[in-house]
C-alpha cells in the first residue's frame, strides 16, 4: 500500500498548515475496521474568518491572471492526481469504505476528467457585444464572483471536490472548502499536493462539523457565492445562510429515484443496471434508483433473478479486489439505514433478502450492511419516500403506465430515474414525463465531464459537470460604449 496517513491534520489556510482556533479534533474512522485513521480540526468561525481572509487576499491576483494560465494550471492539477492515482484511490477507500475498485476505475479518473474537461474550455467564457446604434456599442463581460464557499459531503470527496473546484478555478475564483467531518483526507492531500501549483490562499480547506464551520461559511459576508452538496434539510439551512448576504448558491441535495423496468427490457442488461444503481458505493449515492418499479408481466421471474445475483455480491474489506460492497461510512449511517430495515418490516414490506450486518466475524468491528431487497413495496411507505442512502432497493409491482408514471413522479425530490425498454418512442416519451434532472434509458449511474447534472423540485438546482456551470461561477457585467463626437443635448 502506497498511500500513507498522516497522524494528525491541520487547516489547509493560506498555503500553508494552520492549527486550529478551537484547539478541538476531530476522530476519523477506517469504517471498515473501526480504527482511528487521523484526526483533523475542529473548525470554527475564527478558522473560517482567516480562510475566506487569504482567499479574498489571492483574488485580488488570481482572478486577473489569464485564461491561459488558468487552463495550465488545471492541467497541472490533473496531472498531479494523475500521478498519484493510486494514492488517492488508497486514501479514498480507507476512509470511505468504498470497494478499491470503484475508488481505481471511477471516483480518481472521473476528478482527473473534471479538470482537463474545465481547463478544455474555460477560454470559451464569453461575452456578447451588439451595436445598439451608429453610436452605441454594448458589449457583456463573464468576471468571475470571488470567493466561493463549497461544501462538500462524504460519499465521494474527491471527485465533488473537483465537480466544484474545477469550475471555480475555470472562472478565476477563489476558494474556501469544507469537507465532511467523515471524510476529509483526500481534499486535505490534494491541497498539499497543489502548494506548488496554485498560488497561496487560491484553495483553503477547513475541516469541521456543520453547525461550527460550515454554517459561519456559509453566512460569512465574505462569500460571494455558496455550493453545497448534501441531504434536502441541511441544503434549506445553507440557502437560509446564503440569503443573509444575498448571494447565489448552487444546490445538489436529496433523491427517491424511480428505476423502471419495463415488460420489454432486456432483463440480464436491466438487472446489472438495478445493482449499479442502487449497491454501488453502498447504495451511498444521491441518484441512487432506490424505488425499482417492475412491470407486473415479468415481475416475479425478475425479482426471482435479481435476488439471486444479489446474494452472490461480495461484501467484504474494500481495499481487496473482488470485494464488490464495501463499507457504511460511518456507524451512525449504518445504524440509520438498520432502522429502515426495520420501518419496512413493520410497514408491512416483505424482506426478500439482506437487511442485517454481515456474518463474518472478520467483519464485525466495521460499519457493514448487507445489500437488501424489499418486495411487496407500496409508493405511500417510508422505505418508498425518505432517502436511505444505503444499500436498499424497495420494489413496486405496475401495470398502469399512467398510474405508473404518477406514482415515480410522487415524491418531493427529482434528481435523477432511469428506465429500461426497447421501444424508443416509450423510453424517449417516458423521459419526458419524468420529473428529474437526469433521466437514464437503458444503463444507469451514467455519469461525465461536459453533461449537465441537477436536480428538479427539493433535489436542488443549478447544474454542476458542464459548460453551463461556468455560468453559474461567473458574474454578467454590461458595457456600453459611445462612439459621438458631440453630446447628446438633452440639457
Amino acid at each position: 500500500m502506497g498511500a500513507i496517513v498522516r497522524k494528525e491534520y491541520d487547516h489547509f489556510i493560506g498555503g500553508n498548515w494552520r492549527k486550529s482556533g478551537s484547539g478541538k479534533t476531530i476522530d476519523v474512522l477506517n469504517p471498515a475496521t473501526g480504527e482511528l485513521l487521523t484526526r483533523v480540526p475542529a473548525g470554527d468561525s475564527r478558522d473560517v474568518d482567516a480562510a475566506v481572509a487569504a482567499a479574498r487576499e489571492a483574488f485580488v491576483t488570481w482572478g486577473k491572471i489569464s485564461a491561459v494560465e488558468r487552463q495550465g494550471i488545471l492541467l497541472e492539477i490533473a496531472n498531479r492526481i494523475q500521478k498519484r492515482a493510486r494514492d488517492y484511490a488508497e486514501l479514498e477507500t480507507m476512509n470511505v469504505g468504498k470497494p478499491i475498485r470503484e475508488a481505481v476505475n471511477i471516483d480518481i479518473p472521473a476528478a482527473i476528467d473534471h479538470y482537463r474537461y474545465f481547463a478544455g474550455v474555460l477560454r470559451d467564457i464569453q461575452g456578447l457585444t451588439q451595436s445598439i446604434d451608429q453610436n452605441m456599442l454594448h458589449l457583456t463581460l463573464r468576471e468571475p464572483l470571488g470567493v466561493v464557499g463549497h461544501i462538500l459531503p462524504w460519499n465521494f470527496p474527491l471527485l465533488l471536490a473537483a465537480w466544484k473546484l474545477a469550475p471555480s478555478l475555470a472562472a478565476g475564483n477563489t476558494v474556501v472548502m469544507k469537507p465532511a467531518e467523515q471524510t476529509p483526507l483526500t481534499l486535505l492531500e490534494l491541497a498539499n499536493d497543489l502548494r506548488e501549483v496554485l498560488p497561496p490562499g487560491v484553495l483553503n480547506v477547513v475541516t469541521g462539523y456543520g453547525p461550527e464551520a460550515g454554517a459561519p461559511l456559509a453566512s460569512h459576508p465574505g462569500i460571494r457565492k455558496v455550493s453545497f452538496t448534501g441531504e434536502t434539510t441541511t441544503g434549506r439551512l445553507i440557502l437560509q445562510y446564503a440569503s443573509e448576504n444575498i448571494v447565489p448558491a448552487t444546490m445538489e441535495l436529496g433523491g427517491k429515484s424511480p428505476h423502471i423496468i419495463f415488460p420489454d427490457a432486456n432483463v440480464e442488461r436491466a438487472i446489472e443496471g438495478v445493482l449499479i444503481g442502487v449497491f454501488f458505493n453502498q447504495g451511498e449515492v444521491c441518484t441512487a434508483g432506490s424505488r425499482l418499479f417492475v412491470h407486473d408481466a415479468i415481475h416475479d421471474s425478475f425479482v426471482e433473478k435479481l435476488v439471486a445475483k444479489v446474494k452472490g455480491i461480495k461484501v467484504g474489506d474494500p481495499m481487496k479486489e473482488d470485494t464488490q460492497l464495501g463499507a457504511i461510512v460511518s456507524r451512525e449511517q449504518m445504524e440509520k439505514i438498520l432502522s429502515y430495515v426495520e420501518i419496512g418490516k413493520k410497514e408491512g414490506a416483505t424482506l426478500l433478502c439482506g437487511g442485517t450486518r454481515p456474518s463474518d466475524p472478520a467483519l464485525s468491528k466495521g460499519f457493514f450492511v448487507n445489500p437488501t431487497i424489499f418486495g411487496g413495496v407500496r409508493n405511500r411507505m417510508r422505505i418508498a419516500r425518505e432517502e436511505i442512502f444505503g444499500p436498499v432497493v424497495s420494489v413496486i409491482r405496475w401495470n398502469d403506465y399512467d398510474a405508473m408514471i404518477a406514482e415515480a413522479n410522487d415524491t418531493p425530490y427529482g434528481l435523477a430515474s432511469g428506465l429500461w425498454t426497447e421501444n424508443l418512442p416509450l423510453a424517449v416519451n417516458t423521459a419526458k414525463a419524468l420529473q428529474a434532472g437526469t433521466v437514464w434509458i437503458n444503463n444507469y449511474n451514467s455519469l461525465y465531464a461536459g453533461a449537465p447534472f441537477g436536480g428538479y423540485k427539493k433535489s436542488g438546482f443549478g447544474r454542476e459537470c458542464a459548460f453551463e456551470t461556468l455560468q453559474y461561477y461567473t458574474q454578467t457585467k454590461s458595457i456600453f460604449v459611445s462612439t459621438a463626437e458631440k453630446p447628446i443635448g438633452l440639457y
